[in-house]
């Protein structure tokens, strides 16, 4: 379950990923941010995002046209 929701549908490279770096240095080591995003390219991207930064991506799944990812902050 996630601790904080970033809602970044109908943004596109690389603003999701802007946002959900500044969500994360707004939480404690340990908590989970949850990140709706519609830029098919995000699913690239928040993999490259965790590997990069040392956080954990827990999930990424697509329902419908919005993909989800819950990245875990180190």
């Amino acid at each position: 379950m996630a601790d904080q929701t970033l809602n970044a549908e109908g943004l596109n490279c690389p603003l999701p990923i802007i946002k959900a770096k500044k969500a994360l240095k707004g939480l404690e080591a340990g908590k989970v941010l949850e990140v709706r995003s519609t830029d098919p390219g995000s699913v690239a991207d928040f993999a490259a995002f965790c590997t990069q930064t040392g956080n954990e991506l827990l999930k990424s799944e697509t329902e419908g046209n919005v993909y989800l990812f819950e990245i875990k902050k180190n």
